[in-house]
């Protein structure tokens, strides 16, 4: 009798604890939709829109790719022995903090705790950021160069990443310090706690060269404005 009690209880236990539960998931997202939200669920033409500009978001990420290749072809790098540049990845997603986004690693190297990679990323809602994530056996050299060649760096609109991970893709205050010729001091004092170097440089989606699909050109820049950090 006793153990049929106890069971009943803990039954009635977790159906108010599952009732709480259901509460407190439609007060935090209410099942109504709104009007917009009714609208933009109805409207056929926002998805055939979103599709058309997926599609050629990875047209101009396949060209970014040929364009990068042909940067690769001869360049002497300060890399792994086992680094292979002809080795790339395209990927798309949907929820990357909720948003869209597609993106090219060339080169992409990800080998244990070494890493040698630059990534294209396009993120709906946001930016266009071209990143070179550096980590491993190299990094003591990779930082001897950023401060050593810091004024061939500096001033070509790039960032160095202040997140506590490669995987952060915001930018601004708190997250990236532009790289001036005013902030060597600054950015030594970041780079010393560092076991890795994310370098960025963020383009807005309305820069004309995003609109006309030069993403491979925004790449190419960038990679060579990189040059001083990566070649021997």
């Amino acid at each position: 009798m006793q153990q049929t009690t106890t069971a009943s209880v803990q039954r009635g236990d977790e159906a108010i604890h599952e009732h709480r539960v259901i509460s407190h998931v439609m007060i935090s997202h209410p099942l109504q939709l709104t009007d917009g939200e009714t609208m933009l669920l109805a409207d056929a033409q926002f998805f055939r829109k979103k599709a058309a500009i997926t599609t050629k978001i990875r047209a101009m990420l396949e060209a970014t790719h040929g364009a990068l290749q042909n940067e690769l072809a001869g360049l002497a790098l300060v890399v792994p022995l086992d680094f292979d540049p002809n080795l790339h990845q395209l990927v798309k997603g949907e929820h990357l903090e909720d948003f869209p986004y597609q993106y090219l690693d060339c080169p992409k190297y990800f080998s244990g705790a070494n890493k040698f990679t630059f990534r294209t990323l396009v993120w709906w809602g946001h930016h266009v950021t071209c990143a070179l994530l550096l980590e491993g056996s190299e990094i003591g050299r990779y930082k001897r160069q950023l401060l050593g060649r810091f004024h061939q760096l500096a001033g070509k609109d790039l960032e160095l990443s202040l997140a506590p991970s490669l995987w952060e893709w915001k930018r601004g205050e708190g997250y990236t310090l532009p790289i001036t010729h005013d902030r060597k001091a600054q950015i030594a004092a970041v780079v010393a706690e560092r076991s890795f170097l994310k370098v960025v440089r963020c383009v807005p989606l309305g820069d004309s060269r995003v609109r006309e699909g030069q993403l491979a050109r925004i790449a190419c820049e960038t990679f060579r404005s990189l040059h001083p950090l990566v070649t021997p």
